[in-house]
């Protein structure tokens, strides 16, 4: 999917085309489950607004497909704790990102980025 400067380049290039077609040829477009193509209209609308230098707040709230985020994880049958793909994005984590586990009976589980321990005393 092409982003910033490049985005709106490839825009500015299809000005005749249809904006299925622009949104296609930008690579905002995924496979279905019976194998049709979906336009991923809103992400390619909020790529090019952000390209323009407009971010719309609360965007970042949102899950796979628009839904909103519920803040709520479940163990899973292997008993692990899964919590997403959203919000390791909104989290900007990345892969290989390392973590402290810190139990407590008032807070719960807290997981602290490696290296960050020292700056433990501005806690919330």
């Amino acid at each position: 999917m092409l982003t910033g400067a490049d985005l709106l380049a490839q825009v500015k290039a299809l000005s005749d085309a249809s904006k299925g077609e622009m949104a296609k040829a930008c690579g905002y477009v995924s496979t279905k489950k019976d194998g049709g193509e979906r336009i991923n209209f809103t992400d390619f609308y909020l790529a090019l607004l952000e390209a323009k230098g407009l971010e719309l707040g609360g965007s970042e709230k949102m899950g796979k497909g628009g839904r909103k985020l519920s803040y709520k994880a479940v163990v899973q049958g292997n008993g692990n704790l899964l919590i997403g793909k959203a919000y390791t994005q909104l989290l900007d984590l990345q892969v290989g990102d390392e973590f402290t586990i810190k139990l407590s009976k008032k807070k719960g589980v807290t997981l602290v980025p490696m290296g960050a321990e020292d700056e433990e005393g501005e806690e919330e």
